[in-house]
């Protein structure tokens, strides 16, 4: 005779229901391209027609069944809707590792590669015309006395640190006085210049300009103690690929510091500071981490009275 114990393990699991739905939503050849791309990225509906060549009604019919399933998710920037993968059970990971391996159509990956440049250039045009006016448009959101002592605070001294978008070039003070030598990366030209006049007026003669995106950091791998990225993610075309860089040119055991905003709904801020991205949840940056082999540190939130949200992550290659 059976024990109850062993009754009871050969009865069905309640998640078996739910694991078969999963699977009939993930079976379908378009909605799997779908999966596949999601893993890199996040993208609206009208961004997803243009890579599937599929128009919005069936595209979205394609997105509610694997929303549905829990397979996507979504989140309002403004008026659009862009969607992302969402973590997986240990079985799915496994479907997906298996997945992700596959390349994307030659013509999809073009236009994949159009999208992101087409956001890159958007975010250099702001920039290139934004110098000029950089203090009167960061005082609308968050200064930079409002986060730059307390990142200070924990940074860990080494040789070598690297700054993505120093903006005026404040930060680079506190990274000069730690490490040996600092790298400024920044992909606008006008900004990087006001960094380095900044750089001069203080005597810092450690510190390394660079005009380039973050494919050069990754270029550069483990190479740097610590890597600081603040106020700057919610301006980037590909924020997982940021992760996805900066982790290579980290040391073992080095650190990322990403500071930036909580979500949120003022949308003004496209328009009036270039923002790409209304903010990102907290867990969000914690996933986009966990991807790359990052480990969550220590982290601090502060609200603003202007309704923002600030946060500052630590994240640790082990």
């Amino acid at each position: 005779m059976l024990d109850s114990s062993s009754a009871q393990a050969g009865q069905p699991s309640d998640q078996i229901p739910q694991l078969a739905a999963t699977l009939k939503a993930a079976g379908d050849p378009l909605r799997l391209e779908i999966l596949r791309l999601l893993s890199q990225d996040s993208y609206s509906v009208l961004e997803l027609c243009r890579i599937f060549d599929l128009r919005q009604p069936a595209l979205s019919h394609h997105l509610k069944v694997l929303a549905q399933a829990g397979l996507v998710s979504k989140r309002r920037e403004g008026n659009n809707l862009f969607y992302r993968r969402t973590a997986a059970s240990e079985l799915l990971q496994q479907l997906f590792a298996g997945l992700d391996l596959l390349p994307l159509t030659e013509a999809r990956a073009q236009t994949v590669a159009q999208i992101a440049a087409e956001r890159a250039e958007a975010s250099r045009r702001f920039f290139a015309d934004y110098g000029n006016r950089f203090r009167e448009q960061q005082e609308l959101i968050a200064s930079y006395s409002v986060y730059g002592p307390q990142v200070a605070q924990l940074l860990k001294p080494g040789r070598h640190a690297m700054e993505v978008g120093p903006g005026e070039g404040e930060f680079l003070q506190e990274l000069a006085s730690r490490f040996g030598t600092v790298t400024a990366l920044d992909l606008s030209n006008t900004m990087l210049e006001r960094a380095q006049e900044f750089a001069d007026e203080k005597g810092l003669q450690n510190i390394e300009f660079v005009c380039d995106d973050t494919r050069a950091a990754a270029s550069r791998p483990e190479s740097a103690d610590c890597i600081v990225v603040n106020m700057v993610l919610h301006h980037t075309p590909e924020p997982a690929q940021i992760f996805h860089d900066l982790q290579k040119a980290l040391k073992t055991g080095g650190q990322l510091l990403i500071t930036d905003l909580h979500d949120h709904k003022q949308d003004w801020a496209r328009e009036a500071c270039g923002d790409l991205w209304l903010g990102f949840a907290p867990q969000q940056l914690v996933e986009w981490a966990a991807e790359v082999g990052l480990h969550k540190g220590r982290s601090v939130h502060s609200a603003l009275r202007n309704g923002f949200q600030i946060q500052i992550q630590e994240f640790v290659k082990p």
